[in-house]
């Protein structure tokens, strides 16, 4: 299969290629790199020995976006292009809609002209938003769209809802959503990993920068929480996991839209986190209690079990394989990718 893949010079795209071009399939990325490398790519290709396609254009863009894609061929896609820092989000929403609701109306105007009827949107647990009292275990059939408290999980849901609208006008359409509670880790080489721009947004690429000595200690929002430690609980799911959830999801495509949680089923405290990676990397992860942030939830944790059984999916990898990869590639690359010479 030829799948095209916008975005896929990301943390989870980039991942996702690498088990693509493992398992025989062709890729085209197309990114515009503004919040990615072009490094991650070229490892990726070292890692596989196999050639990528690589664009370099803007997905926003329709006039960019459709001469970009004009030659190109493709059977399916996964999109993850967009863009994703909650904080930023709230600073910045009119540039989050317009970037992440222009880009997925480009692409499905350009899927439906080439007629790629194939698609897997790369969606997340934020579009649950604030689940009703005592929820802590979310399944699918939750709410979706009520108190999410970002701009960003909003472009989550409308995008959602976006395709489905475009799936009953196009009942030739196969798409599901994938809603991703907490990627961790790295692909195991330690070549490519979570290299976000700035102060990272996640708990484990900081504690990761705290390990390494870029940053001073980690800040815990929080130890009143109805909790094991009084820290707030996630599901936390190896990105190997997630990237092998994408490709469970285009086996089981079928006309229609539906909705998968990917996730472990299990919770951890940011300061079982904390403790993991501090046996993981043999280095101490200092650390300071400061005021929970408002809206924050004490539990989070995905039931995956719709994914387990129709798509034959389920995550094989640890919280404890998540901190040693991550490590490996923290170590590695102790400034991301700029780290390549």
């Amino acid at each position: 299969m030829r799948i095209l893949l916008t975005g896929g010079a990301g943390y989870i795209g980039s991942h996702v290629a690498l088990v693509l071009l493992e398992r025989g399939d062709d890729v085209v990325v197309i990114d515009d790199f503004s919040n990615s490398s072009p490094e991650s790519l070229r490892r990726v290709e070292r890692l596989t020995g196999k050639t990528l396609q690589i664009i370099e254009a803007d997905l926003a863009d329709r006039v960019a976006a459709e001469a970009a894609l004009r030659d190109v061929d493709f059977d399916a896609v996964i999109h993850f292009a967009g863009l994703k820092a909650v904080g930023e989000s709230v600073a910045q929403p009119s540039r989050y809609f317009r970037t992440n609701l222009n880009s997925t109306l480009n692409l499905l105007d350009i899927m439906r002209e080439k007629d790629v009827r194939k698609l897997v949107f790369s969606s997340s647990a934020t579009v649950y938003g604030t689940p009703d009292a005592g929820v802590e275990r979310l399944d699918e059939t939750q709410p979706v769209g009520i108190g999410i408290t970002n701009p960003y999980g909003r472009t989550k849901a409308f995008i959602e809802q976006i395709i489905a609208d475009v799936q009953q006008a196009w009942p030739e359409l196969e798409a599901v959503l994938l809603r991703y509670f907490n990627p961790v880790g790295a692909h195991p080489s330690g070549e490519i990993g979570e290299d976000p721009a700035g102060i990272p947004n996640n708990l484990m690429p900081f504690v990761a920068q705290v390990a390494v000595g870029r940053r001073e200690k980690l800040a815990v929002f929080g130890d009143q929480y109805p909790t094991v430690d009084g820290t707030g609980v996630r599901d936390y799911i190896h990105v190997m996991d997630l990237a092998e959830g994408h490709v469970a999801a285009l086996e089981h495509l079928s006309p229609g839209v539906e909705a998968y949680n990917l996730g472990s089923g299990e919770g951890s405290s940011v300061l079982e986190v904390v403790r993991a990676y501090a046996e993981a990397s043999g280095r101490e992860i200092p650390y300071e209690i400061v005021a929970a942030r408002a809206g924050d939830l004490a539990t989070t944790i995905a039931d995956p079990a719709k994914a387990n059984k129709a798509l034959d999916w389920r995550t094989t990898r640890s919280l404890a394989d998540a901190c040693r990869d991550s490590w490996a590639w923290q170590l590695k690359n102790p400034n991301g990718f700029d780290s390549a010479s």
